[in-house]
C-alpha cells in the first residue's frame, strides 16, 4: 500500500508530476527537494522511481513534519516554508529535482480544528504554520471595512464583496467571528448560490487562506532562489490552485533568463482524475528547467536541401 492511501490523502497530478522527473529515469546520484512534503504522497512515487540519493523536504505544518519524520527517516525535513529553505541554502547545495504542490493537503481541510473548510465547523484559523501569529479569525475581526474589500477582491478575486464585507463589519461588533461556518453562513445568506456545486464562501476562505499565510508573496519570492539552487538540467515543478498563483509562477517562469517554460500548455487533471478527486479540479502544472532551451528540429531543412540540389 502507498503512503498516499495510509494518509488517506491522494496526491494531485502524481502521473504528470512523474512525467515532468523522467529526463532523470537514468541519472544516478540525483538530490531531490519537497518543499510542500505534506503526508509524502508525490515524493514516495518519486523515491520509489527515482531513487534520490539525498532527499531535502520541508512543510510549515508541525503535524506534517512529524508524520515525515516517523514513515521517511532517511529524509531531511525541517519545519518552514520553502522560502524559508532556499534562503537557508544559498550557495550550500545544488538540487536537481524541486517539487512544490501548493495546495491545502486533505488532512488539513479534513480537520475542522484547522479551520481551513466552510463545511466543517471548527476555528477560524487557516495558519498553515501554527505558530504563525496572523488568523483568519484576526483578519475578519480586526481589518477595516476597506482592507476586507481589498482583500476578497485582490485575493479571492470576488468581483463585488462590499454587501457581504458590510454585514461582517456590522456583526462583528456584537458577535465577532470565531467560526468557520458562522462565517461562511453569513457568506451564504447574503450572497447566496450564484452557481451550482459552488459554494459562496469559496473565493472568500481561499483569499483569507492565502493572507493569513502569505501564499503569494512567498512563491514570489521563493521561486528566483530555488532556480538558484538547480544544477545545470536540474527542472522545479509546480502545481498550483488558484489562478492569481498560477499567473504569478508562469510570468516568473517566462521571465527567468537562466532557464525556460517547459510546457508552453499549463497542464492539468484528467477527467478521470478529477472524478476519483474532485479537489484536483483547480490543479494545474507548470515545469521550468534551467538551462539553454533545446533548439526545436527544423521540419523544412529536408525539403529545402532538395531544392537546392
Amino acid at each position: 500500500m502507498s503512503e498516499a492511501n495510509i494518509s488517506g490523502h491522494i496526491p494531485v497530478l502524481l502521473n504528470e508530476v512523474i512525467d515532468a522527473f523522467s529526463i532523470f529515469k537514468n541519472k544516478k546520484s540525483l538530490i531531490y527537494f519537497d518543499g510542500t512534503f505534506g503526508r509524502g504522497g508525490h515524493a514516495s512515487r518519486i523515491f520509489e522511481l527515482y531513487k534520490p540519493e539525498m532527499v531535502y523536504a520541508s512543510d510549515q505544518d508541525l503535524a506534517a513534519v512529524e508524520y515525515a519524520k516517523s514513515r521517511f527517516p532517511e529524509i531531511q525535513i525541517s519545519h518552514e516554508n520553502f522560502l524559508e529553505f532556499s534562503q537557508r541554502n544559498q550557495k550550500k547545495i545544488q538540487l536537481d529535482m524541486v517539487l512544490l504542490d501548493l495546495g491545502v493537503s486533505s488532512p488539513q481541510l479534513d480537520v475542522a480544528e484547522r479551520g481551513f473548510s466552510f463545511n466543517k465547523d471548527g476555528p477560524l484559523d487557516m495558519r498553515m504554520n501554527q505558530k504563525s501569529d496572523l488568523t483568519a479569525m484576526k483578519v475578519i475581526n480586526e481589518f477595516s471595512e476597506e482592507d476586507l474589500v481589498k482583500v476578497f477582491k485582490d485575493y479571492g478575486e470576488v468581483l463585488k464583496p462590499h454587501r457581504v464585507v458590510r454585514a461582517i463589519v456590522k456583526d462583528r461588533v456584537e458577535n465577532p467571528f470565531n467560526t468557520t461556518l458562522q462565517l461562511s453562513g453569513l457568506i451564504e445568506r447574503v450572497d447566496g448560490w450564484q452557481k451550482k456545486g459552488f459554494h459562496p464562501a469559496t473565493q472568500y476562505f481561499m483569499a483569507l487562506r492565502l493572507v493569513v499565510n502569505r501564499e503569494l508573496q512567498v512563491v514570489e519570492d521563493a521561486i528566483p532562489l530555488l532556480i538558484d539552487l538547480l544544477s545545470e538540467g536540474g527542472r522545479i515543478v509546480i502545481i498550483t490552485f488558484h489562478s492569481l498563483e498560477d499567473r504569478l509562477v508562469k510570468n516568473i517562469f517566462k521571465s527567468t533568463k537562466s532557464g525556460f517554460l517547459v510546457n508552453k500548455k499549463v497542464i492539468v487533471p484528467s477527467e478521470e482524475e478529477c472524478k476519483l478527486n474532485p479537489r484536483a479540479r483547480s490543479a494545474k502544472l507548470r515545469i521550468f528547467q534551467k538551462g539553454k532551451e533545446p533548439e526545436k528540429p527544423d521540419k523544412f531543412a529536408l525539403r529545402r536541401a532538395q531544392l537546392l540540389k
